[in-house]
C-alpha cells in the first residue's frame, strides 16, 4: 500500500490559508486522502489530481493513502472506522459506497451509504469496454454472437467483485442472455494489463488508464457504457446503440467523511469541493481523463439524496445479478 504527500508550493500558501481561515476550519497537519483501489487505476488518477487542488486550497498536504482490494471494500471500511478528526476522508467511487454494502456480507455491519457523511460530489463517468486489438469481435453485436456459439469461453477482466465495472460486464450477459466468465483483479491497472497480453478477451475499464492503451493500439474500444457516449470517445457507440436498448452503468467521484466528523471540517472540505468541481482547470483534467465534469452544482443534500435513492436502486437489482460476496 502506497502513502504519497501531496506538498504546496510556498506562492499558493497565504491565499491558501486565507481561504481555510475565512472557512471556519484550517488544518494543522496534513490530510489523509483514502483511495479504496491501487495506485494507477481510475480512482487514483483523478482522485490524486483532486488531492493536488486541495492541498492548494487548505494550506496543508494531502497524502494519499492506496487502501486496494475487494473491489474497494477494504479502503471505504477503513474509512468508516478511521478517526472523525476531519484529518481523513475518503475520495470514493459510486461502486464503493451504494453497491458494495449490497455484495459483501462484511460490509452489513458498517453500511458507508448510511453512515459515511457525503462532503461532495466531483465528476461523472461512464466505462470502457476495451478488447485486445487480436479477439475476433470488434463490437457488441459480434460479441453477443460468438459467445453464443462458445458459452463460457469468452472472459472479461475487472477491478473487482460488485464494483460497477464488474455489473456493467454481468448486465450485459443478462440482458443479451449469453454466459461470460469473469477475473476480478486487485485494481485497474492490472485488470487491463491482462487484456492487452491476451490472457482475457476483454476488460471493462474506467476511462483514465485505459484513454491511454486504446490511442497507443494495444486495446481496441468496442463500447461505452452510458445513456449518451462519451465525449473522451465520441466515435465508440454505446452499449445501447449496439443492440441493448436501456442499458446504461454509470458512477460518480465523490468525498465522504466517517461518521462523527465534526460540522467545521466538513463544511471546509464541502466549499472546497464544490469550488474545484468547478473549475475550469480541473474541468481540463477530467476531460483528459475521460470523466464528465458536472453540468450544474450539486449541493450536498442533493448529493445525500441521490446516494441513498442509488443505494436502494442497487439493493434491488444485484441480487437479480447473483452477485454476492462472503
Amino acid at each position: 500500500m502506497k502513502r504519497r504527500g501531496l506538498l504546496l508550493t510556498p506562492t499558493l500558501l497565504a491565499p491558501a490559508l486565507a481561504h481555510a481561515q475565512g472557512s471556519g476550519w484550517r488544518p494543522n497537519r496534513p490530510i489523509t486522502m483514502i483511495v479504496p483501489y491501487a495506485a494507477g487505476g481510475g480512482t487514483d488518477i483523478v482522485g490524486r489530481e483532486f488531492a493536488q487542488i486541495l492541498s492548494q486550497k487548505l494550506g496543508q498536504s494531502v497524502v494519499v493513502d492506496n487502501r486496494g482490494g475487494a473491489g474497494g471494500n477494504i479502503g471505504t471500511t477503513q474509512a468508516v472506522r478511521a478517526r472523525p478528526d476531519g484529518y481523513t476522508f475518503l475520495y470514493a467511487v459510486s461502486s464503493n459506497v451504494v453497491i458494495n454494502p449490497h455484495v459483501y456480507r462484511t460490509a452489513q455491519r458498517e453500511d458507508p451509504a448510511l453512515v459515511l457523511i457525503p462532503a461532495g460530489i466531483l465528476a461523472n463517468y461512464q466505462y470502457i469496454l476495451v478488447a485486445n486489438p487480436r479477439f475476433e469481435a470488434t463490437n457488441i453485436q459480434q460479441l453477443i454472437a460468438l459467445a453464443k456459439q462458445q458459452p463460457g469461453r469468452i472472459t472479461f477482466s475487472h477491478s473487482g467483485n460488485g464494483g460497477n465495472n464488474h455489473l456493467a460486464g454481468k448486465l450485459l450477459a443478462k440482458m443479451a442472455d449469453i454466459e461470460l466468465n469473469d477475473v476480478a483483479y486487485r485494481g485497474t491497472a492490472p485488470a487491463l494489463m491482462d487484456a492487452v497480453n491476451g490472457t482475457v478477451q476483454f476488460n471493462v475499464s474506467s476511462p483514465p488508464p485505459a484513454i491511454p492503451l486504446v490511442r497507443e493500439g494495444q486495446l481496441r474500444a468496442i463500447a461505452v457504457t452510458g445513456a449518451q457516449r462519451s465525449p473522451a470517445f465520441p466515435d465508440v457507440p454505446t452499449v445501447a446503440e449496439q443492440g441493448l436498448p436501456g442499458y446504461a452503468v454509470t458512477g460518480w467521484h465523490g468525498a465522504f467523511f466517517p461518521p462523527g466528523t465534526p460540522a467545521e471540517p466538513v463544511a471546509a472540505l464541502r466549499t472546497a469541493a464544490a469550488e474545484i468541481a468547478a473549475m475550469p482547470i480541473f474541468h481540463e483534467k477530467l476531460g483528459r481523463d475521460g470523466l464528465e465534469p458536472l453540468a450544474a452544482p450539486v449541493s450536498p443534500e442533493a448529493f445525500t439524496r441521490q446516494v441513498r435513492d442509488e443505494h436502494a436502486f442497487w439493493g434491488r437489482t444485484i441480487p437479480e445479478l447473483g452477485i454476492r460476496v462472503d
